[in-house]
């Protein structure tokens, strides 16, 4: 090797540094370890309690699959279905109506969510299925002019009282998600010829409707379980069901159990479908970013002379 090669560069690291050993232990938490073993053995005397109580495990697998208890599960998912479709309804109609300029709009829907969210769900369903103590017959001139204990009946009643009472919850949940939008976003519609109506439904509704998305899917579930309160109106629906069951046989925790499980497989289903419907809304909106963004700023930048 010549003089002039340069003579090769060792690479120090941290390990090739003096000094003292280091030795790593690792940090002990004995809390987590106790306080795991409490919650074990508390799971453990409770499913030991479960396994060896005074329940019939097999007349639950026999109720489980039962016709008139599927039958029940059914009714159960359609009052459940059409309550959520009525309230989301009566939600976003009534938030755009808080939003409102006129003040009579704003007052109906004032008074709206006064009355249906300051009283129990479990009263509106008594009032609405004894509704014909108050009004005998629905009478519209033209189109129907019928007694009102014929129209209407436990399931409409189950309907309209978990229906209008869940769209006075969302009334302002609709309110709180139009008004989280930019303005300037209506500001940039505006300057590009929207009108009212068309910002509204273009523009405002779908980010309002990713904004709330959460909270429908927590309705939805909600709505699952507070359908069980129509047994009360003698709506045939799986707790209902249940109940003429058990006066007969006595077998009453074990129904009970049936109708736990079928609730719990409804609302997971209900979960499972919230969360890909989250993850989904959430890509678009992280992709529908940009374009906001473009869309806002395009329409408040200045006007050149050539474009004038």
């Amino acid at each position: 090797m010549s003089q002039s090669d340069p003579k090769p560069t060792a690479t120090l690291s941290l390990a090739d540094l003096p000094g003292p050993e280091v030795t790593v232990r690792r940090l002990r938490h004995p809390g987590r370890w106790v306080s795991g073993g409490l919650v074990l053995i508390l799971l453990i005397v409770i499913g030991h309690a479960f396994a060896v109580g005074q329940i019939q495990w097999t007349v639950v697998g026999q109720f489980l699959t039962a016709g008139v208890i599927v039958t029940g599960f059914g009714w159960t998912l359609l009052i459940s279905a059409c309550a959520l479709v009525l309230g989301v309804f009566l939600g976003f109609a009534f938030g755009i109506m808080r939003l409102s300029e006129n003040p009579i709009l704003r007052f109906a829907s004032w008074l709206y969510v006064w009355i249906f969210r300051g009283t129990p769900v479990l009263l509106q369903l008594l009032i609405w299925f004894n509704i014909a103590l108050v009004f005998p017959r629905l009478h519209i001139p033209g189109l129907v002019d019928a007694r009102m204990v014929d129209v209407v009946t436990p399931f409409v009643a189950a309907v309209l009282g978990l229906g209008v009472n869940e769209g006075s919850y969302l009334t302002e949940v609709v309110r709180g998600g139009i008004a989280s939008v930019d303005r300037g976003q209506k500001e940039a519609a505006h300057t590009l010829g929207m009108t009212p109506s068309q910002t509204m439904r273009r523009i405002i509704l779908p980010q309002t409707l990713r904004l709330i998305l959460p909270v429908l899917g927590n309705s939805a579930i909600g709505m699952l379980k507070f359908s069980s309160l129509a047994a009360t109106i003698a709506m045939g629906e799986m707790l209902n069901a249940a109940q003429r069951i058990y006066f007969i046989n006595g077998a009453v925790i074990e129904l009970l159990f049936v109708c736990a499980i079928w609730y719990l497989a409804g609302t997971t289903v209900l979960s499972i479908c919230q969360y890909y419907l989250e993850r989904h809304f959430g890509r678009d909106a992280a992709n529908a970013t940009t374009e906001r963004r473009w869309f806002s700023g395009w329409a408040r930048r200045p006007v050149t002379t050539r474009e004038a």
